[in-house]
This record gives C-alpha cells, structure tokens and sequence, in this order.
C-alpha cells in the first residue's frame, strides 16, 4: 500500500472513508505493518499541506482480510458523535459475502450466542444461550448466484468478533477463502470474499443522511456478481 493507492470515496471537512483493500490493516498489530489510518494521515497532510501532527480518529474497524468501507474522523467533535452512533447502532452497515453454499432459505435472521477465544482470535457459536457468550443477529438474503457461488447480502444488527464469518458458517455457508471458519480452500492473496459494501448514517455534524459505497474487489468471482447485479 502506498499513499498513493488510497481509494478515497468520500470525504468532507469532518470526515473521510476508504475502499478498503484486503490487505490493510486497521489497527496495529504484531505484524508491525503501517496502518489504513497512518497512511491516510500523510494523504491528508499532503493535501492540506499541514504543519504538525494531522488528527484522524478510528471510529471502526476491518478484519485485516476483509474489504469495504471504512470510515475516519478528522475532528474530535465528530469522532466523539461516530463513536456514539456506532454504540447506539444508530447507522446501517451492509456486506457482501460470496460463500460456497447456498442458504437454506433464500432470506432471514440468524440469532447465536458467541465467545471469542483470545488464543486463536476465533469466535465460537451456540444456537443455545451458554454462559460467557454474547448474543449476536444479522439478517441476510441472498442476491445473486452462479455455478459455484452465492452472494449474501447482510445487515448485522450486533457487532461482535467475526459475527458476519461465523454466523454464516454455522448456517453452513462458508465465505470463500475463510478457511479459520471452515472454507475448504483460502485465497491466494490471503482475503477473504466479505466486503463492507455499504454504510448509511445521519452526519455527525449537518442533519443530513450520508450514504457510502464501496466497489467490490477487482477479481473474477466479484466482478460476475457485479455484472449480474448490474443487468
């Protein structure tokens, strides 16, 4: 990743998404990589020409092999007001999934219990209230398919630790390319096919509805759901 491949989809003066690759990082980690946020701080200094220490809020994050929206602050009013929406989930976030299998029904809710295992990052799921877990729901319907794949779109209502990866492979959908949640095989660059594909807020700021979107990847099982989507 270099500043210069930034994918920038929106931005204002309080602010700024990205279409985010599979191979960036949110957050650090043990990895030591540069960060999505690190390298837009220097997009933004450049194009500002700032002096000094550029302020970028993380209000959200992405699994490293994920793609899609991702959404910055550049002031603090605005960080704070995010955090508060995203706490309330007061905002609508949309994925994509192309998974191998396709969903008993064509639409629906999916309702688990979840424990995250700090020693493999994994998330565990129970159809059955346990003790420690946390109630997590999305809903999903499926929007397309082909020969080999099927492409769920899904609204989680919760946010817990690889709800979207684990609800749907305990369905018994498995996204492409996630073999820690069961795909048979992974993706040669490492991603896997969940995409953010869109994220429909009120602005933090003006009382204004904004909508983000976010092209899926450049990679021929995406770019055949797109074209049927399109047609």
């Amino acid at each position: 990743m270099s500043v210069e491949n930034l994918q920038i989809i929106y931005e204002d003066n309080h602010l700024i998404a990205v279409n985010k690759r599979a191979s960036d990082i949110v957050q650090a980690d043990k990895t030591g990589d540069v960060t999505l946020g690190d390298h837009l701080k220097v997009f933004l200094k450049n194009k500002y020409n700032k002096p000094g220490e550029v302020f970028l809020g993380v209000i959200h994050r992405l699994d490293r092999p994920v793609s899609g929206v991702v959404l910055f602050a550049k002031t603090s009013k605005a960080l704070a007001r995010m955090n508060e929406l995203f706490r309330s989930r007061d905002l609508q976030k949309t994925y994509w999934a192309c998974v191998g299998e396709r969903p008993p029904n064509e639409a629906g809710t999916l309702v688990h219990w979840l424990k995250k295992t700090e020693a493999t990052n994994k998330s565990h799921a129970s159809v059955y209230e346990k003790k420690g877990y946390l109630k997590c729901e999305l809903n999903y319907k499926l929007i397309a398919s082909s020969e080999r794949y099927f492409l769920i779109e899904v609204d989680p209502i919760t946010g817990r630790h690889h709800q979207i990866r684990v609800q749907l492979a305990t369905m018994g959908c498995h996204i492409k390319g996630d073999v820690k949640y069961g795909a048979r095989r992974g993706n040669p660059d490492a991603s896997i096919h969940l995409h953010s594909r869109r994220l429909e807020f009120v602005h933090p700021i003006r009382d204004e509805k904004v909508v983000i979107v976010a092209d899926p990847p450049n990679d021929p099982v995406w770019n055949a759901f797109v074209k049927q989507l399109e047609a």
